[in-house]
């Protein structure tokens, strides 16, 4: 007979009364080690040099394992888990998220299937401010230029009524004072005409090109100028950064346990401030049974489907507490290894970061050599896919075009950078890999527009 992975239960659901988790007992088992970790994700394609964790996310064997035995228990008797299993177990994985994000009250979490869907709970709230006349048509949204959830802003917010204001993100990036005195100036044409800002929606670490922004400080300034709303996109945020969502101050804030905190697709939490104004009517995109009843409830259950992926959230705070300094060891080492591979990178190719070495995460932006010409978004793209098929190697590629007036010779030279990632299972030979690939590519003389379309 199946039964649900053992990760600390008491009582019939492995919770009390008030849904917490039992206190944790001293680790008994002995840190993991490299075979271990090897053993963790052999099933990764042996013979891929994977260096994009960023895109997708790597969940380990043991994890999968749990999922399964969740969606097993499920598959065996459907209506009693729904009625009596489900409810409580996805608040216990709230309130593992909510202790890993310092949040005040478990009824500030709800648990979604990514930050897209998240972005789409924040953008929908503040549509409807428009759409119903407590914004004036033209007030303003302030965003990053490069966010990932651009499209669901116009498709939100502009269609609404809002002018939708983009904050350009300098790349490369110098310093985070260049990111607050370009979000200053955003924030002074949302003003202008008369307008109000009614969100700001600030990305923690951008995805292309990878950067960490300084949100507790732009955070701050929104408080400031009397931004109504902050909305921070921290997709690629826990697991990589620290998350402190107290610190950060912000009304919102999300991010996906599948990227850098190793679940399975698709789990992420959506963080709501709790206030003095606590009715703002925050409702799930997917209406169901459970519509009105808050939005813990409705991301809850939005009908028949997978929920497996919430449920080993508290099983995946026991793996990462296999490694020496737990989540924050991991998250130190991460990004210790990838500032160590884009050193050794731009070594060899003569280049350079993107960014400052202290505003890489788990990610770098490291620069190509320009000989490839990388000259389009297309180039990107077809250099990742020859990347891929020829050389078994998976490394998103970033087209960065030159700018009017720019002064930095290195800058206008460099228009390729490679995202790399670090995860736990990356090994030195992965970016060996990747490097001596773009060295054969240099060395054939092979540029960008000689390569295959698809």
């Amino acid at each position: 007979m199946d039964s649900p992975p053992k990760n600390g239960h008491h009582g019939e659901n492995g919770i009390d009364g008030h849904g917490r988790r039992p206190p944790k007992k001293p680790k008994l088992v002995a840190p993991i080690t490299p075979s271990e970790i090897a053993t963790e994700f052999a099933h990764h394609e042996p013979s891929v040099a994977r260096i994009n964790n960023g895109s997708f996310g790597s969940c380990p064997s043991s994890i999968l394992s749990a999922q399964s035995a969740w969606q097993r228990l499920f598959l065996r008797q459907p209506d009693q888990f729904y009625s009596d299993r489900l409810r409580p177990e996805i608040l216990r994985s709230r309130h593992a998220i909510k202790d890993l994000i310092n949040a005040d009250d478990v009824e500030e979490v709800s648990i979604v299937d990514n930050a897209t869907t998240a972005a789409a709970i924040v953008l929908q709230q503040s549509s409807w401010g428009f759409s119903e006349g407590r914004f004036d048509r033209g007030d303003a949204v302030v965003m990053l230029h490069c966010a990932y959830v651009k499209k669901s802003i116009h498709a939100y917010l502009h269609r609404a009524g809002a002018h939708v204001i983009e904050v350009h993100l300098p790349f490369p990036v110098r310093s985070s004072a260049e990111i607050v005195s370009e979000f200053k100036k955003a924030l002074v044409k949302g003003r202008s005409n008369g307008r109000k800002v009614r969100l700001a929606v600030i990305d923690h670490i951008t995805s292309m090109p990878c950067v960490v922004v300084p949100v507790k400080e732009l955070v701050r300034i929104c408080r400031e100028e009397g931004v109504d709303r902050v909305f921070v996109d921290g997709a690629h945020a826990i697991g990589n950064v620290e998350i402190d969502v107290k610190d950060i101050g912000a009304d919102f804030y999300t991010s996906n346990l599948h990227k850098w905190f190793f679940c399975p697709p698709s789990v992420a939490f959506l963080y709501t401030k709790k206030s003095g104004t606590t009715d703002l009517q925050l409702h799930h995109p997917v209406v169901s049974h459970e519509y009105g009843n808050g939005l813990a409830d409705e991301s809850a259950w939005i009908g028949t489907r997978d929920y497996s992926a919430q449920l080993v959230v508290p099983d995946v705070m026991d793996f990462v507490d296999r490694f020496e300094g737990g989540i924050e060891g991991i998250r130190r080492r991460n990004h210790e290894g990838v500032v160590q591979m884009g050193e050794m990178l731009v070594e060899a190719w003569k280049t350079c970061f993107g960014t400052p070495k202290e505003m890489c995460p788990s990610m770098a932006m490291v620069g190509l050599p320009a000989c490839l010409k990388v000259l389009s978004e297309s180039d990107s793209l077809k250099l990742r896919r020859y990347l891929r098929v020829k050389f078994g190697v998976e490394v998103p590629i970033y087209y960065r075009a030159s700018r009017e007036g720019e002064e930095d010779e290195e800058a206008i030279r460099i228009t390729g950078y490679a995202r790399i990632s670090h995860q736990v299972y990356n090994v030195v030979e992965d970016y060996c890999r990747f490097r001596d690939a773009v060295n054969q590519l240099v060395c054939e003389g092979v540029t960008c527009e000689m390569l295959p379309d698809n």
